[in-house]
């Protein structure tokens, strides 16, 4: 490609030692972009999507996108992990922000594919195209924090003290070591590849790090139409409530409020949708009391417009600590899905998540499957060594998040994930998980599109495959009816189609509150050269979500079966507020989704996989009898 993506990808076997460096063709890069399009295409060519997410044959693969760390690119310091998950057993791909992305753009790789596993801990150091595998023994048991200042007082005897201070390094901590299947990749301290256990899995290889520093410039094709495209795109963040006032303002946790007056914030594992604490964890108490708005500016993501990030201090014991967060998603899961409202102690849990390396929203949404499994009675008392692991229990929450991580105890169970303990304990119902990964912050039973998308979801239960929550509660980019089911299918289509997208240029999913498929066109078009339109955007994400479906068909037979939600949004009608008697209408809307993707039973059909340049793909699928007829 003439322009900034050049397909530069580093290949690192941890247990030869061998470290190559090639190019993909330009007609790959053109048709899967880069991030999770890349990754999906590269884990279908070179892993056996059967494969034991950790086992030494899976890959974990570390991805930038033809717009990261392009100067002036609205939000465009992301980056993606993308492997088989240990959680859900789907492809999976996992986004972070921060600063970590476009330093591995500087540094001259656009991605990196980790295979096999070392004998020992080590860490990558890769500068300016240089790569070393390095011993990490010594790193092995730390934090993430201690981990990220070893690394970088480490290197600053190599490359000095200034140097160093921009060293940028994304890591494991103790959860990811122990092979917590809800372990994230951390990077820039606070900042999560959160979702599907990315972290088990570079535990599993033994890989603790990676540490970049580059002077590199990404090239960019034509600036002057770049720059057209970035004053039309900067003029619409600018001109919109959400990009410019909303997320500015109060962060993510803008939604606490919001979400609770609309009767959809899951309370007590999704038991009701309203939260009478919700005020005490709002976004405005923690902005009022708890930010630390002197550290503001260090949080917010590289090359980031909006500036959501938040950096929060609580200076009262027992809860005493400091960091990035919480975000919105942090605050419900530790929240109102385990019945607290201290947020000081929702604040804690999260500063450990990101120092201990776990997902937050897993993390949450587990204690509380399991304060609802003790409710009822199915855990034994000595499991829990004397801890009330009871409704709205501060300490309990901060508790449980270290014996998660350490496998202590029932932390060895919760480590497992929400399904998998609450199988354990017999009541695998309770489970509000798709493809076993844990539902967020919203419950679907009033807002009929986002259901149906959480059930759709190639990589389990997630808000963000298609963000329904935008034009069905917050009007963006207008409002419909939520309780509705019409419609829905094509749209949340569209929706998932264009944030695969998104999630491959790799840029932050908050500015599609103002940007769109055009947009996003334009600007790939002038940084590679190669042009696209609005169409092509949606066709190259049609691939990439068809791709994804059928590493999942091959992987564990998805389909019809799998695209469905848990029973108490089926069947048990909203108790209480706004959305009260409602329940997802899941059957309604299925079979037209099915009819819009071209599908049969959840499965893709020959036709399409052919008309989106996947004969291959359709070929492998008929070869093992799970091909749809």
């Amino acid at each position: 490609m003439p322009g900034g993506y050049a397909g530069k990808i580093l290949r690192v076997n941890l247990w030869s030692s061998k470290v190559s460096v090639e190019e993909l063709p330009e007609e790959v890069l053109k048709n899967w972009i880069g991030g999770r399009g890349l990754g999906v295409y590269l884990m279908l060519k070179e892993v056996n999507p059967k494969v034991d997410p950790l086992s030494p044959s899976n890959k974990a693969i570390v991805a930038t996108g033809p717009l990261t760390g392009i100067p002036g690119v609205p939000s465009a310091g992301r980056w993606a992990s993308v492997t088989k998950s240990p959680l859900t057993n789907t492809v999976h791909d996992s986004q972070s922000g921060g600063k970590f992305g476009p330093e591995l753009k500087f540094a001259g790789f656009d991605a990196i594919i980790i295979e096999d596993k070392s004998e020992e801990p080590v860490y990558l150091w890769i500068k300016d195209g240089k790569v070393e595998i390095r011993d990490a023994k010594h790193l092995w048991g730390k934090d993430v924090h201690a981990t990220t200042d070893a690394i970088q007082e480490e290197l600053a005897a190599e490359v000095g003290k200034d140097e160093a201070k921009k060293i940028k390094v994304a890591c494991i901590g103790p959860a990811g070591e122990n092979l917590v299947r809800i372990a994230s990749i951390m990077n820039d301290k606070n900042r999560a590849a959160g979702r599907g256990g990315h972290g088990a899995v570079w535990g599993s290889k033994k890989l603790k790090a990676i540490a970049v520093l580059g002077h590199g410039k990404p090239p960019v094709a034509d600036p002057s139409k770049l720059r057209d495209a970035l004053v039309k795109a900067m003029d619409k963040i600018k001109k919109n409530s959400v990009t410019a006032e909303a997320l500015p303002k109060l962060g993510t946790a803008v939604l606490v409020n919001i979400i609770n007056k609309a009767g959809i914030f899951p309370t007590k594992n999704f038991r009701t949708g309203v939260f009478p604490g919700a005020e005490r964890i709002s976004g405005e108490r923690l902005a009022k009391e708890f930010v630390d708005w002197n550290k503001q500016r260090e949080e917010i993501c590289w090359g980031c417009p909006i500036g959501c990030a938040r950096y929060a201090k609580v200076t009262n014991s027992p809860f005493s600590g400091e960091g990035g967060g919480p975000e919105y998603e942090t605050i419900w899961a530790f929240g109102a899905q385990t019945g607290t409202d201290n947020l000081e102690a929702i604040c804690k849990a999260n500063f450990l998540c990101n120092e201990l390396g776990l997902d937050t929203i897993s993390m949450g949404h587990t204690i509380g499957t399991l304060m609802e499994l003790v409710e009822m009675g199915k855990v034994p008392k000595e499991a829990l060594r004397g801890l009330k692991a009871e409704w709205g229990t501060p300490e309990a929450i901060v508790e449980l998040v270290w014996r998660t991580a350490y496998r202590s105890g029932i932390g060895n169970d919760l480590a497992e994930g929400a399904l998998r303990l609450a199988k354990k304990y017999g009541v695998p119902d309770i489970a509000m998980v798709v493809r076993g990964q844990e539902l967020p912050a919203y419950d679907p039973r009033g807002a009929q599109g986002h259901g149906l998308a959480y059930a759709t979801s190639n990589r389990g239960g997630c808000h963000l495959r298609a963000y329904m929550i935008s034009p069905e509660v917050l009007g963006v980019p207008q409002l419909v009816d939520r309780f509705k089911t019409e419609g829905k299918p094509a749209m949340v289509k569209h929706f998932q189609d264009v944030s695969a997208v998104v999630d491959s240029l790799v840029v932050c999913k908050f500015t599609t509150f103002a940007l769109w498929a055009e947009d996003f066109a334009e600007m790939l078009s002038a940084v590679t050269g190669i042009p696209y339109t609005a169409k092509d955007i949606e066709v190259v994400g049609e691939r990439i979500y068809n791709a994804e479906r059928a590493f999942n068909v091959l992987s564990f037979g998805d389909g019809r079966e799998y695209d469905t939600l848990p029973k108490r949004l089926l069947e048990e009608p909203m108790p209480e507020g706004p959305s009260k008697g409602y329940v997802v209408k899941l059957n309604e809307m299925l079979d037209e989704y099915y009819k819009v993707r071209g599908w049969k039973d959840g499965r893709p059909t020959r036709a399409k996989l052919e008309e989106l340049g996947l004969k291959w793909l359709a070929e492998w699928l008929a070869e093992e009898g799970l091909l749809p007829e």
